[in-house]
């Protein structure tokens, strides 16, 4: 098992999501990328923590592979949204593909470059190192 760590808007609507994909076998709800250590919802609504709402997957990449939990991740959410989701609003809410080596690092760029062809034409989603 394997496992993925992905922001964009709000976390259950993006666990729901995952969550329905044969291969996903857990998941857990969270905030991360900030500076503040064990924050609480108030703190992150507050905007100064500097955290993402976020979910990390647990997966079995004999069934599902992180390209293919990356191309989902494009998919589910507008990545030219700066800063927001829809009617979520704020830096907690940002679309980030949290890497946790440089496998990961180099298929999330492919995944990003891959994906540019959406019809996007600025990606407000970053890609960044977890922890």
């Amino acid at each position: 098992m394997e496992q993925a760590i992905f922001a964009a808007g709000c976390f259950w609507g993006i666990e729901d999501a995952f969550m329905k994909m044969k291969g996903v076998t857990d998941t857990e709800v969270g905030y991360t990328g900030g500076h503040t250590k064990n924050p609480t919802y108030k703190d992150v609504c507050g905007g100064g923590t500097g955290h993402a709402e976020a979910v990390r997957f647990t997966y079995d990449p004999a069934i599902v592979s992180y390209k293919e939990l990356l191309d989902i991740f494009w998919n589910i959410h507008n990545p030219t949204q700066f800063e927001r989701q829809g009617p979520d609003m704020g830096n907690q809410y940002r679309g980030v593909i949290f890497f946790q080596n440089e496998k990961e690092h180099k298929e999330a760029e492919e995944s990003k470059n891959r994906n540019g062809s959406i019809a996007w034409n600025h990606f407000s989603s970053n890609i960044q190192v977890y922890g």
